[in-house]
């Protein structure tokens, strides 16, 4: 009988982490749904949405951009120091375009907004939380979820797919820059071989993982910074563990839709 009760203990103690995973995933899932029925049903507040679609989308531009270009030049060299080595150092311009519009842009682009965004959404929202002003509005009989969640999920959603189409533009032209300038490359042929393998399908999937990471982004930031307690340092929590589920859910989501879209 002694023998078993560490054996007990360790179950007991396996058992409450597994219960307590599946107990956050479903605040987080109602928290989700909650926020999702209140996009259904008015009112709405446009004037917040184009607010923080100028916070999570113009602000975050320099970024993205700068991320993408220095990106999109250190795959382009990389490409051409490993092609070279069996001869096909041809494949630059196709490789680069193909790895930045599927994979690099959105994910990079995803992540550098869910450093910046998500924290700053947990650290409004905490402190707020922490204040009791998020009290406040129920007591004022605003709705919490519908003026400071329900603008941000929209405003992230719409804006991301934007944003990663300035980081693919940008990340090819960063390979094109080095490819040019460094690394011998004819413009006008290696413009030519990018137009010819980058595909609709391609695009679309960016666009599509985009809109996903931006919905992850705001869920994280919100959800994190809501249910913040503790004051400063349950804030500081809020907003570490706002960037840090964010940028692994963004990562699993791609990886799921990345095995759906081009599991062919």
């Amino acid at each position: 009988m002694a023998v078993l009760i560490p054996l007990v203990h360790a179950l007991v103690a396996i058992g409450g982490a597994v219960i307590s995973v599946f107990a956050s995933i479903g605040r987080l899932v109602r928290f989700a749904a909650t926020a999702l029925v209140r996009l259904a049903t008015p009112p709405w507040y446009p004037a917040r949405i184009l607010e923080q679609m100028l916070v999570i989308g113009w602000f975050s531009l320099p970024v993205v951009g700068l991320t993408a270009i220095f990106t999109g030049s250190a795959l382009a060299q990389q490409i051409f120091i490993g092609g070279s080595r069996f001869n096909a150092a041809s494949t630059v311009p196709a490789v680069t375009v193909i790895g930045v519009v599927r994979e690099l842009g959105p994910v990079l682009g995803g992540l550098m907004v869910a450093g910046r965004v998500a924290s700053a959404m947990a650290a409004e929202l905490g402190t707020m939380r922490v204040t009791e002003q998020i009290d406040a509005l129920a007591t004022l009989r605003t709705d919490p979820f519908r003026w400071l969640v329900a603008p941000r999920l929209v405003a992230a959603v719409l804006t991301l797919p934007f944003l990663v189409l300035v980081s693919n533009a940008l990340g090819v032209m960063g390979g094109w820059l080095l490819a040019t300038f460094r690394l011998g490359f004819n413009s006008a042929a290696y413009l030519a071989t990018t137009a010819r393998y980058l595909h609709v399908d391609d695009v679309v999937s960016s666009l599509v993982k985009a809109a996903v990471f931006g919905f992850i982004i705001a869920l994280m930031g919100c959800y994190h910074g809501y249910h913040s307690s503790g004051g400063a340092a349950g804030v500081g929590r809020a907003t570490t563990n706002a960037v840090v589920s964010a940028f692994i859910l963004i990562l699993l989501a791609n990886l799921v839709i990345t095995v759906i879209v081009f599991a062919s």
